[in-house]
């Protein structure tokens, strides 16, 4: 296993740290957030390092297209979960998330089950790097922060919609070529 897929892996390893340490004493524990908040954020480097260090090094392999994302997948929708738990976040937000991210690896199912992998777009990537400034602002739930929080967080959304619209334009012929 080369070190982007290690990287990525490395990243799906510290989610259960992350929602512990987020979720200890109900979020109520400052001292805790802030762990979490670290383990979240060196999560999210490890996506930009990986993907950096892939396509740098000739590194890019079928196992880290589909797990980078899925890994990108699980950390958000784990701390968009835990930000709902604690009050921190309308749920509709995180339905709208996570119903874009079960749409794309939809795609990418069928995609594989053609010989097809799909790499993530630009639009995804800015998505994804929203919604993790986003998680990072609502952990932290600074009060002065709370204007460019909503403003961080809504622009996650509209990137949501954007990214998924997108992709499928791009994309519709996997499920056109594959039977349906």
């Amino acid at each position: 296993m080369n070190l982007p897929n290690k990287l990525t892996v490395l990243r799906i390893c510290m989610i259960p740290f992350f929602v512990a340490a987020l979720l200890y004493e109900n979020g109520a524990d400052q001292t805790m957030r802030i762990i979490a908040n670290v383990i979240f954020i060196v999560a999210s480097l490890t996506d930009l390092l990986d993907g950096k260090i892939a396509r740098k090094y000739g590194l890019v392999t079928n196992f880290g297209k589909f797990m980078d994302p899925l890994a990108d997948k699980l950390l958000v929708c784990s701390a968009l979960i835990c930000l709902i738990q604690l009050g921190q976040l309308p749920a509709w937000i995180v339905i709208i998330i996570i119903s874009r991210e079960f749409i794309i690896s939809g795609f990418r199912l069928v995609a594989a089950d053609n010989g097809i992998v799909i790499a993530a777009s630009y639009w995804g990537k800015f998505k994804t790097v929203f919604q993790m400034t986003a998680v990072i602002l609502l952990i932290f739930n600074i009060p002065a922060l709370s204007l460019l929080t909503d403003i961080v967080l809504w622009i996650a959304v509209i990137l949501t919609v954007v990214s998924l619209a997108d992709y499928v334009a791009k994309n519709i012929r996997v499920l056109t070529e594959g039977g349906l």
